[in-house]
């Protein structure tokens, strides 16, 4: 998941260019899907800077005014924030009173999920008057962190909004969210920026060239994705063969997601190579001679086995150890 805080004066050129033309659009619900790394968070907190901006023009939010500034410090009366305990904490966003104290107590950890509590809270919001007289907005991110309790309880004030509320999802799996859920939204797919202008939005945070191209290639083209990597730049062109040698230092400090999805991206260029394809991930001659079709298959349905239960509380370590002696032998097989 990518989702990084962003000004109103720093959105990228790709996400400045879909908040023109959704707010050419009428709705009053949206749906942002695609592939993680595209900036659905960026364009959905962009979406609700306009609808709710005091001096919003057709290009978005202006920025600088009361509205914008509220949003800003995270305390805009009119917006109703959704998501996930752990994407509000590292985003900045305020829990609820009682959702805060109930984490300061120790009395459970934060939620992986949209709780229906706070959904019910958002219910609650959409019923009251605008407090700025602009309207309200709910943002939902990420979407299918909703179970299914907490999207039914969305559902009535999604097809029947009170008042003057707007609401936005922003997703990178919308295939999990109900059929129901995304029949009462207008669907939005994110567009892929131009490797180009990927690359000089990346130089633009600081990243250096070479180091951005890198990046950009590990995560497969997409540009937020690709800031998780500056740490590891240096690293990705020798992981193929430091993988192929059982070697598991190179996933030190790697949580046990972040080594499946590069193990993923691995196999994937193996098994592009051998049926005469280009790699995505890596270079071409950074990657080993491997396997054959057999091992190499075998060891991607494991990894996507792997995908469903990797942030079950294992010991990292001992996954780690595990996945990178499985690749290994995936890697050299002679069949």
């Amino acid at each position: 998941m990518s989702a990084l805080p962003a000004t109103a004066a720093s959105v990228a050129p790709w996400i400045a260019e879909q908040t023109r033309a959704l707010l050419a659009q009428r709705g009053h619900a949206w749906l942002l899907a695609g592939p993680s790394g595209l900036g659905q968070y960026e364009l959905a907190l962009a979406l609700v800077r306009a609808w709710l901006c005091e001096r919003a023009t057709a290009q978005g939010a202006c920025g600088a005014c009361g509205s914008c500034h509220a949003i800003e410090v995270r305390a805009h009366a009119d917006l109703c924030v959704l998501m996930p305990e752990t994407v509000m904490l590292a985003l900045n966003w305020p829990l609820s009173e009682k959702a805060q104290d109930e984490l300061d107590n120790k009395k459970r950890k934060p939620s992986k999920e949209i709780r229906v509590e706070a959904m019910r809270d958002a219910v609650e919001f959409s019923q009251r008057t605008s407090a700025r007289g602009r309207g309200k907005a709910v943002l939902v991110f990420p979407a299918e962190r909703m179970n299914v309790y907490t999207a039914n309880a969305l559902l009535k004030t999604l097809e029947e909004p009170a008042g003057d509320v707007k609401f936005v999802l922003a997703t990178d799996a919308a295939h999990q969210l109900l059929p129901t859920i995304r029949s009462r939204c207008l669907v939005h797919t994110m567009t892929w920026p131009d490797r180009a202008v990927a690359l000089q939005w990346l130089q633009g945070q600081g990243v250096p060239a070479g180091q951005a191209s890198v990046m950009l290639r590990a995560a497969g083209g997409r540009p937020q994705d690709a800031l998780q990597f500056a740490s590891i730049a240096g690293l990705w062109p020798r992981l193929p063969r430091a993988v192929q040698a059982g070697d598991v230092s190179v996933f030190k400090d790697w949580t046990s997601a972040q080594t499946v999805d590069a193990l993923h991206k691995l196999c994937h260029d193996l098994l592009a190579v051998h049926s005469g394809a280009q790699p995505r991930f890596f270079e071409l001659a950074d990657l080993p001679k491997a396997g054959g079709w057999h091992s190499l298959t075998t060891w991607a349905k494991s990894l996507s086995d792997t995908m469903r239960t990797v942030e079950h509380p294992f010991n990292a370590g001992l996954m780690q150890e595990a996945l990178v002696s499985q690749a290994q032998l995936a890697i050299n097989a002679k069949h």
